[in-house]
């Protein structure tokens, strides 16, 4: 018996020497629902009055940490969060490197205005009041969660989520039904979060039917946490050109409009997120590393330059006329996380996830800025069913830089 329990005491301490590790985790959250309800914009135009609300907006932060270097990565509830709107946030963050500091936007189409689009007549719903609330319950969340750092191991998984969660409306087979997972545990091997990486629009609602939601999402969340007890967080990915919700009646073909679809969706997004990661092994040793560089693009579309020019966000350009961006590269453990500034096609992120070369390649679409659709020159303009997104786009070299530059980041950062 003493045989025993010693064998068992040495098994338990090389586990824990092989995976415990010096990278820790810390989470913080806040609810961002107006109150009261303001209009929710789904896009370029004017914003649709809202009466009544399904489910709570949230900003949910992370962060990572290992020896010197700490990262923090923002899920927001909103269409798109610009850049100009993340330096407001990373202004009122201590102990981050600015530029270690990565917001994304879940994209969901009903929630408040955060770009400032005008309307036929040139007025704006964008509630500034509401705007700055927002980037400083962000700053919070984010703070909370350095002051909740604790010692954590890593797990991280790729896998094929099931049908039934997003298609193409376009094209309905051409969208990537890959889910990337990573997952903090904490000493008690439970979750401290679980950060879920797909590429979807969230907008079984739509922004026409007068609803404040976070969609989709919002059961996604819910479903997570209450089966980890960890905080969830959702980065989109490369949905543009249109990979949206599957709230199609099976019988019919119509969709559904309603928040039992919501629900539906939500829950079979995280089912599947836990089923790939719950076989995962834990990481050993894992590395993180973060670095930022600005990507600088022609602005060629008219209604985007006209946009940028007389929203009161005060968006930047440079003499030119041009946009710069922040893009991000992590590197976690056998991970490559790339940031995507805006709604990058489909065939842009497969492309990006085959020449990333990790055994994990995420793409957090709409992240550091929300610079509309990103196609390459071979799709801009190019079909009817384009005429929006390529309007819509910087320009017909857009995806073009992106994908260069975007690697050749990559490759200088193995």
């Amino acid at each position: 018996m003493m045989k025993l329990y010693i064998m068992a005491v040495f098994i338990m301490f090389n586990i824990a020497s092989l995976c415990w590790t010096d990278i820790y985790a810390g989470v913080g959250k806040r609810v961002v629902t107006p109150d009261p309800l303001l209009p929710v914009s789904g896009g370029i135009g004017p914003s649709t009055p809202a009466t009544r609300k399904f489910g709570d907006l949230w900003v949910r932060a992370m962060v990572l940490e290992k020896d010197d270097t700490r990262v923090a990565i923002v899920g927001a509830d909103f269409l798109g969060f610009p850049k100009v709107l993340g330096d407001q946030v990373r202004k009122k963050v201590k102990g981050i490197p600015p530029e270690n500091i990565i917001i994304g936007a879940t994209h969901t189409h009903s929630a408040p205005d955060m770009y400032g689009f005008p309307d036929e007549e040139g007025n704006f719903s964008i509630d500034m009041e509401y705007v700055e609330g927002v980037c400083e319950q962000m700053a919070h969340a984010v703070n909370e969660a350095v002051d909740n750092l604790q010692p954590v191991v890593i797990k991280i998984a790729t896998g094929e989520a099931q049908e039934g969660i997003a298609y193409n409306y376009y094209a309905p087979d051409l969208y990537d039904p890959r889910c990337d997972v990573i997952q903090a545990l904490g000493r008690n091997n439970k979750p401290v979060v679980t950060l879920v990486n797909y590429a979807v629009h969230p907008e079984v609602f739509g922004s026409r039917r007068g609803i404040c939601s976070p969609d989709m999402i919002g059961p996604f969340y819910e479903y997570i946490e209450e089966k980890t007890g960890g905080m969830a967080i959702f980065m989109n990915g490369a949905q543009g050109g249109m990979v949206t919700a599957d709230n199609r009646n099976p019988g019919t073909g119509e969709e559904n409009h309603i928040w039992e679809e919501c629900q539906r969706i939500g829950n079979l997004l995280a089912k599947e997120a836990l089923k790939i990661i719950n076989d995962a092994e834990i990481q050993e040793n894992p590395r993180l590393e973060c670095y930022a560089r600005t990507f600088t693009f022609p602005m060629d579309s008219e209604l985007l330059r006209m946009i940028l020019e007389i929203s009161p966000l005060g968006y930047e350009a440079n003499p030119d006329g041009s946009a710069p961006t922040q893009v991000n590269l992590i590197n976690l453990g056998n991970a490559r996380i790339l940031t995507i500034p805006g709604e990058a096609l489909p065939n842009i992120g497969y492309y990006l996830k085959r020449k990333m070369h990790g055994d994990h390649n995420f793409l957090f679409g709409l992240t550091n800025d929300a610079f509309g659709y990103i196609l390459t020159k071979v799709d801009w303009n190019s079909f009817k069913r384009y005429d929006y997104i390529s309007k819509t786009c910087l320009g017909e070299m857009t995806g073009e830089i992106f994908i260069e530059e975007a690697l050749k980041f990559a490759d200088e950062h193995p």
